[in-house]
């Protein structure tokens, strides 16, 4: 009977290979899922000029009036939203525009009524 030859050391690497290599393909993928997962949690500085605003506005659609403040597509002006309506109160004027004001601690609808105020003089 013949006996086994022992193994060569290149089937003992290729079948070293064999276990490590997917180990170390998972490795390297969970590695990539947390390190972007990581980078999309770090908070970016926004640039110091208009480009994003400008680019964002040049990709909207709308065949109405487009409210600068906050890219809403609405039929006239005085119906734009304010960007944060739980701070401010919005305040529509006479010539059909609107502008949004701090709340400030005021009554509800006190800010429009001193806009209206300052508006004839009385205030």
């Amino acid at each position: 009977m013949k006996t086994p030859s022992p193994p060569s050391p290149l089937s003992i690497l290729f079948t070293t290979l064999l276990f490590i290599l997917p180990a170390l393909a998972q490795f390297q993928f969970f590695d990539q899922m947390f390190n972007q997962q990581q980078q999309q949690q770090q908070p970016q500085n926004a640039g110091s000029d208009s480009l994003w605003y400008r680019q964002q506005y040049d990709a909207v659609h709308c065949d109405k009036y487009l409210c600068p403040q906050t890219l809403s597509c609405v039929h006239y002006p005085h119906h734009c939203p304010c960007a944060f309506p739980e701070l401010e109160d919005k305040v529509e004027l006479d010539d059909g525009s609107m502008i949004c004001v701090s709340k400030g601690g005021y009554k509800a609808g006190e800010a429009g009524r001193k806009i209206q105020l300052a508006r004839k003089g009385l205030l």
